[in-house]
């Protein structure tokens, strides 16, 4: 049963926060070396038998969705991408010296931008280069986004015959007065046909991307939304919170925040997507997934493998994540890098022979601490004592607060999250983060509820 949540309760826990896809999160990360260093430090992946998770960030996008926070880039000229596979090609040349032998990839998931924006021979030549720089094989899962505005069936019959298994359809929302204010006109007939095209051409994973908080969404039109996503019997859904943050996506002024659900508004549209993909047998998977329970998500969940990375929920087979092209995030032994957020410097990195890192991280030993604890706490809903670094005390009294609103109950050894609580894990996470507090404000975080 999903529990209610008081409008007061719903004010004091709405305030800006990391979403901890890492720990430290990005804002907070402290560079401590160069693109010399990171290549000495990206040997480790060729003397390791741990696995690896690979993510390729495509950028390219046939037009500006309003409502995006994704690094994208709009145009209908295919020498502007083959130019940027060009130096993707580049770049895996200087990832291959770096690493030494081919590492064994787990799982390997494309992202944009919009992946399937690119021909059938583009996505094959990029397949193989990214085999022959590292060991993809029947094992690995393979996994793309796709808009299902551009989906043919011979594009589809190219992913899976390279053995692409999953696809993300993004589906925001399916009533056209919320889809004419962000700029995404996509029937849901369409979404449909499309939804049955990959299963006919033998996609064994179907997952969904749903927005709640977007212009003009009413709990009734958001409803329909959902009814609608269940209709296509998903495999797995993302039920993501708009982050407005027009000072960061110029594009974003373009939306009359007027139109916008005010707090509360939003919050319930959320809750009510929890109840009724609860209802409909689907498992909830930390703060926004949904997932069936015969899923390798919700198995992992059920197992205590889920683990929370740049990608999102994932099943915890990659213990390195190594991101490629434009601002693309890796996680390495320890080690945090970004490449550079736009394609102007990216591309002058490149054809400097450099690899692109713009910013990263060395975890020390409190950051491993922290950041497994604070993982921990987001995929599993509780919190260990014997998890939390140093002295379990000051913390205890730093959580009866949570306790005393609901959230959080004590046991012997363990914080355990209430139903409650599961709407407020990314606060429930902030004392564990001892960079809190420095310089958090609004235009650093999106909302935490």
């Amino acid at each position: 049963m999903v529990p209610d949540v008081s409008p007061a309760l719903l004010a004091k826990y709405d305030v800006p926060g990391p979403r901890y896809t890492s720990y430290p999160a990005v804002p907070d990360w402290r560079g401590a070396f160069d693109h010399e260093a990171w290549a000495g430090h990206l040997g480790v992946l060729g003397t390791t038998d741990a696995p690896l998770a690979l993510y390729v960030h495509l950028p390219f996008c046939a037009s500006r969705c309003l409502y995006c926070g994704c690094n994208a880039t709009v145009t209908t000229r295919a020498e502007i991408v083959d130019r940027y596979l060009t130096r993707l090609y580049t770049e895996l040349d200087m990832l291959r010296a770096a690493i030494g032998e081919r590492p064994r990839v787990c799982e390997m998931h494309w992202g944009g931008g919009t992946p399937n924006f690119l021909s059938d021979a583009q996505v094959e030549q990029l397949f193989q280069r990214l085999q022959d720089t590292f060991g993809i094989d029947a094992r690995t899962e393979c996994s793309v986004e796709a808009d299902p505005r551009l989906v043919t069936r011979e594009q589809l019959r190219t992913f899976r015959q390279l053995g692409f298994s999953r696809i993300s359809y993004g589906v925001q929302d399916v009533d056209e007065h919320v889809q004419e204010a962000i700029g995404r006109i996509q029937p849901a007939t369409m979404v449909r046909d499309m939804v049955e095209l990959a299963r006919e051409e033998g996609f064994a994973g179907l997952n969904l991307d749903l927005i709640y908080g977007l212009p003009r969404q009413t709990p009734e039109s958001f409803a329909n939304t959902i009814e609608t996503a269940l209709s296509f019997s998903p495999d797995r859904v993302a039920c993501f919170g708009y982050a407005h943050v027009p000072w960061m996506k110029a594009h974003q002024k373009r939306i009359d925040e007027d139109t916008l659900p005010r707090a509360w508004d939003r919050f319930a549209l959320f809750r009510d997507s929890v109840r009724r993909f609860t209802d409909s047998g689907y498992r909830w998977i930390g703060i926004d997934h949904f997932a069936r329970p015969e899923d390798s998500l919700a198995l992992a969940a059920d197992a205590g493998r889920l683990h929370r990375n740049f990608m999102g929920y994932t099943t915890r087979s990659g213990e390195n994540l190594l991101g490629i092209g434009v601002s693309s995030i890796s996680e390495i032994d320890g080690w945090f890098a970004q490449n550079a957020g736009e394609l102007g410097p990216w591309q002058r990195e490149i054809d400097a022979q450099r690899l692109p890192i713009t910013r990263g991280h060395v975890m020390s030993d409190d950051d491993r601490a922290r950041g497994a604890a604070v993982a921990h706490l987001m995929c599993n809903g509780e919190l260990p004592f014997d998890l939390f670094p140093g002295d379990i005390e000051p913390l205890v009294d730093t959580y009866e607060q949570f306790a005393a609103d609901g959230l959080v109950i004590f046991e012997s050894d363990r914080l355990a999250v209430t139903p409650l609580g599961r709407f407020f894990l990314r606060n429930l996470a902030f004392p564990l983060d001892a960079y809190r507090g420095a310089t958090d404000g609004p235009r650093r975080f999106s909302r935490a509820v």
